[in-house]
């Protein structure tokens, strides 16, 4: 079958070979930042891990940084990638019945996500002080989960049950600062909280918030 030749889904066999090379790499790349950190690994040794030429993880990839960048949204999205996080979150909160949900939604969200993302932002943390890339990058990712928590505050917002005490984006800022990983890392990781415990937390601390008496 010549490699133009579409599949059953409508994608060549060149663009599936394209993804599986890239979905290694990045595991790779996962594997490596969290083993040794960021400044200690560098692009030879993912290509070399993951059994591809350096100027294939530059091909299918990017640099350094967007490697990483890379890594963050398929350690974000977990066993939903490649489907970003905003799209099936959205999906989720669709179909929650009234603000209440919505709140357990997030609050189950962020006991699921935190133990997978939050060392792995430790690791962007400490990058970030050597390599202006990866500050750039921490800043950015910073302000688009502000940007996507607007989002699901407005959702929210238009839910029967939900308190209208806050602006959409103070409502954002809640959120986002409640389920920052470097907060999931300071109670689960350094103050030895449970899982179970930190989820407890934030439903509640979200719904005295968010939610209307």
């Amino acid at each position: 079958m010549p490699e133009s030749v579409k599949t059953s889904r409508g994608r060549t066999r060149r663009e599936i070979a394209a993804e599986a090379t890239q979905t290694q790499i990045v595991e790779t790349a996962a594997r490596l930042f969290m083993g040794q950190g960021y400044v200690a690994t560098t692009i030879g040794s993912i290509a070399e891990e993951a059994g591809v030429a350096v100027q294939t993880v530059y091909n299918s990839v990017g640099s350094k940084a967007e490697v990483l960048s890379a890594v963050l949204d398929r350690i974000a999205a977990g066993p939903e990638a490649p489907t970003p996080v905003p799209e099936f979150m959205r999906a989720r909160s669709d179909r929650a019945r009234d603000a209440d949900a919505v709140v357990g939604l997030l609050a189950d969200w962020f006991a699921e996500v935190q133990p997978r993302l939050a060392p792995l932002w430790d690791v962007i943390a400490a990058a970030a002080g050597a390599d202006p890339d990866v500050a750039r990058l921490r800043r950015d990712r910073d302000a688009q989960r502000l940007r996507n928590y607007e989002l699901a505050a407005r959702l929210l917002a238009a839910k029967p049950g939900a308190a209208h005490t806050l602006s959409v984006r103070e409502a954002a800022a809640v959120i986002w600062s409640l389920g920052h990983p470097s907060v999931y890392q300071q109670l689960v990781g350094r103050q030895g909280w449970s899982v179970s415990r930190y989820r407890r937390w934030l439903r509640q601390s979200l719904r005295a918030v968010l939610v209307g008496a």
